[in-house]
Order: C-alpha cells, then sequence, then structure tokens
C-alpha cells in the first residue's frame, strides 16, 4: 500500500494566500487612488462661495462697463461738439464742399430771389424803343423769358455758392451760431439755428444778399429793390432730435465722466475676477463689440432718418449733412474697437496659453538671435545689462505705463494712433528684452573681440 506523498512545506518568509489577496485589494486601492487623482486634476476645482460671489461680482461690473461704452463714445463725441467750437467747425466745414448741398442751397435761394423778380420790370431796363416791341412780345414770349430769367439767378447762385466766399460764410456763421446749433440739440431754439417748424434749419438771408449784389453787377438792376428775404435750408428732422432730445441732454451732462466711470467699473470687475487675465480679454472683446454695435446702429439710424424726411427735402444733401455731422463719432467707434482688440491680444499674449506660449517663444528666439550676432560682432551692454535685468519687471510696466498715458493725453486719437502706440510700445519691450543680460558681456557666449582668433 502506497502513501500520497506529503505536501512540500512552504519555504518560511514567502506570503501565504492571505497575505496575497491583501496585497491584491492594496494594488487596487493604489490604482483606484491613481485614477482618480487624475480625474480631479483634469477637472477644475470648485471655487467656495466667497470666490462664487467675487466671479459674480465681477462679471456684473464687466457687462455694466460694456454697457456705457457706446454710451461714453456717444457723450464725448456730443461734449466735443457742444463744448468746442473749433471741433464743431471741423466737424461742419466739409459741408460747404458737398456737391448735394451746395444744390439744395442754390435751388432754395435761386427760388426765393426769382419770385421776388418781376419779368416787366426788368425788360422796363432795355431802352424806350424797344418798348412796343416788348409789349408785343410779352404776350408770345413771356414763358421763355421767364425760364432764362429763372436760369440766370440759378446760375449767379451756382457761382455764389461755388466760390471760396460762401466756405468762408458757412465757416464763419457756423463759428458764430455755435450756441444756437447745441440749444437746437438740447431743444432749445434761438439764434441763426433754430427749432421751427418740426426742423432744424438755417437762415440763407446772407447767400441770398450776394446773388441780389450778382444780378446788379450783371446788369439787373432792379434785382437792388428785391426785399431783404429769409428764407431756410432744413438740416435736420425736428421729429427724430425730439426723440432723442432727452439723450442728447444727459449725454451731454455725462461729458467725459462717463468714460472714466466706464474704464473704473473694467478695472473694479477685472481686479474681482479670479482669473483677471481671462477677465481682461472678455472685457475688453466686450468693449469692443458694444461698440462696434454703436457704429451698426449709426448706419440703421441714418437710413430711418432718410426714410423719414419730408418731401421738399434733398435726400443727398441730407445724406452728407448726417454723415459728416457723426464722422469724429465713426472715428471714436473704430478707435475704442482698434484698442479693445489690441487689449485683449496683449492680455492673451502674455497669458500661460499654448499658443500664446508658441507666440513669444517665436518673439525671444529672434531676440536671441539679433543678441549673438550683435555679440559676434563686438557690442556688450557693459554695466547697463545687469541693471537691466534687474529692473527688467519696473521698466516692462513703465513702458505700458507710458502708452496708457500718451493714449489718454492725446486730443484725438485714431485708429491710427493706436496702432502707433502698440508698435511703439512692442519696439519698446523688444529693446529691454534685447538689453536683459545679467553678465554684461557679450551675448549668448560670444568671444570678446580681443579673445578672438584669426586664421
Amino acid at each position: 500500500m502506497t502513501s500520497s506523498p506529503a505536501p512540500t512545506p512552504e519555504p518560511s518568509g514567502s506570503p501565504g494566500p492571505e497575505d496575497r489577496a491583501e496585497d491584491r485589494a492594496e494594488l487596487v486601492r493604489l490604482i483606484r487612488a491613481e485614477v482618480a487623482a487624475a480625474a480631479a486634476a483634469e477637472r477644475p476645482p470648485q471655487p467656495p462661495p466667497r470666490h462664487r460671489l467675487r466671479s459674480a461680482c465681477s462679471a456684473l461690473l464687466i457687462v455694466v462697463a460694456c454697457v456705457l461704452a457706446p454710451l461714453s463714445v456717444a457723450s464725448v463725441w456730443l461734449a466735443d461738439i457742444a463744448g468746442n467750437t473749433d471741433r464743431y467747425v471741423a466737424t461742419v466745414a466739409p459741408l460747404s464742399a458737398s456737391e448735394a448741398v451746395r444744390d439744395a442751397v442754390a435751388a432754395q435761394a435761386a427760388t426765393a430771389v426769382t419770385q421776388h423778380l418781376d419779368l416787366g420790370d426788368v425788360l422796363k431796363q432795355l431802352g424806350p424803343s424797344d418798348q412796343p416791341l416788348i409789349a408785343a412780345a410779352l404776350g408770345k414770349l413771356g414763358g421763355p423769358l421767364d425760364s432764362a430769367l429763372a436760369s440766370l439767378v440759378q446760375s449767379q447762385t451756382r457761382s455764389v455758392i461755388a466760390g471760396d466766399w460762401f466756405q468762408g460764410f458757412w465757416r464763419e456763421s457756423n463759428r458764430r451760431i455755435h450756441t444756437e446749433v447745441v440749444k437746437a440739440l438740447t431743444g432749445q431754439g434761438g439764434g441763426a439755428v433754430q427749432l421751427t417748424d418740426d426742423a432744424v434749419v438755417i437762415d440763407l438771408a446772407p447767400v441770398i444778399d450776394q446773388v441780389k449784389q450778382r444780378l446788379v453787377d450783371n446788369g439787373i438792376s432792379v434785382a437792388a429793390n428785391i426785399p431783404e428775404i429769409h428764407t431756410d435750408i432744413t438740416v435736420f428732422s425736428a421729429e427724430n432730435i425730439g426723440k432723442a432730445r432727452t439723450w442728447f441732454r444727459l449725454l451731454q451732462l455725462a461729458g467725459d465722466w462717463l468714460p472714466v466711470v466706464a474704464v473704473l467699473l473694467a478695472a473694479a470687475g477685472v481686479l474681482l475676477a479670479g482669473r483677471r487675465r481671462r477677465a481682461l480679454v472678455a472685457a475688453a472683446l466686450g468693449v469692443a463689440g458694444a461698440t462696434l454695435v454703436l457704429g451698426a446702429a449709426l448706419v440703421v439710424f441714418r437710413n430711418v432718418y432718410l426714410a423719414d424726411l419730408p418731401a421738399d427735402i434733398s435726400q443727398p444733401a441730407a445724406n452728407d449733412v448726417y454723415n459728416t455731422l457723426v464722422r469724429f463719432l465713426r472715428v471714436e467707434v473704430r478707435t475704442v474697437v482698434v484698442l479693445g482688440i489690441a487689449v485683449a491680444l496683449g492680455a492673451w499674449l502674455s497669458g500661460p496659453g499654448e499658443r500664446a506660449g508658441q507666440a513669444r517663444t517665436v518673439w525671444s528666439s529672434g531676440l536671441a538671435a539679433t543678441r549673438t550676432a550683435a555679440g559676434r560682432a563686438g557690442l556688450r551692454t557693459g554695466p547697463v545689462g545687469p541693471w537691466v535685468h534687474r529692473a527688467r519687471p519696473w521698466l516692462t510696466w513703465l513702458a505700458v505705463l507710458a502708452a496708457a498715458l500718451a493714449l489718454a493725453l492725446w486730443s484725438y486719437p485714431t485708429p491710427w494712433v493706436v496702432v502707433g502706440l502698440a508698435l511703439g510700445l512692442l519696439f519698446a519691450l523688444a529693446v529691454i528684452e534685447f538689453l536683459d543680460d545679467p553678465g554684461g558681456g557679450p551675448a549668448d557666449g560670444a568671444e570678446p573681440p580681443a579673445l578672438r582668433t584669426h586664421p
């Protein structure tokens, strides 16, 4: 009878089945912990309630600043027109060269003069021997003679409007009536430009006086007997201005303070944000977008305004008047849009994003290559390099503040001014980085000129 072999005893110190089960459980636990940690790293941390409140307040302030941005642009434009006579004259001066405005003024003035000229009185200026012939011809030729007289008046009127006198008269009269224009815009009449009969009108009496003098100089002496004529040319429909009169008044009172309030609100919103760089990009793009809406609204309002004009008002002249009056407002709209895009782009490029990092790498590589070439040519920064290296953060902020101060103090910045200041800031930052040399010697380990060997 054979006996089964006895089980081989496990070597001492080897883990038993229970130990191996515990090891597997520990391994599973570690794997689960790693997976949970990886998931938590991918998921953004939830902000505490206090941070949520700050983020909500930040978003609210930025939204309010974006809403105030187009109103700020409009208030600055209106404050310039209302408070600066030179700015107003510069705004309306091009209207004297507008063909549509000239045609409208000439037609209005010529009609007024022709209505006060009697054809019989004009023909009486001929010699006595021609009187029987005139009397016989009046019945048959009265119509053509009337047309000829009207053409003569129209020709002389156009000569007055096309001359240098009219441009000087337009500038000087607009300078004198600047206060009345402001009154008309704010709903108060009076003066040469006033709000009467549901329209803002300009008295053309001085133009008619010039036309009468021209007729007298051309042999129509009876034109000197024409009484003083006051006829008007409509600049704006009072109905449209009346609807916006309250807004004009509020924006005029806001003046230059509304932009300051908008900037302070946007800055407060950015400072309260948890991610300030992202908030700055959002605020800059929001301001640019809201101001762009104002530019689109100007186009829509022009179409509505022209559609509501009475039939006796020249549409081309009204279109030129509207475009001329708001042309500086359009420049301000473009300036704010370009500025907002520039600020957003600068904030994004200085951020930790992958694309932004690649752009900075290209920038630094180009400057490093330039620095290397300068070092090989023997250029040394000397004590300037270490000083710039130590003061680089302050120098960078100083360059940014200088560009911002120049923009703030610029009287009437344009989009090209913003682009120029942005390029100037980039140049200043490039110079700072180029001079940033801790050692003060030739860049990138280039040999000093005295130690170079020549073949």
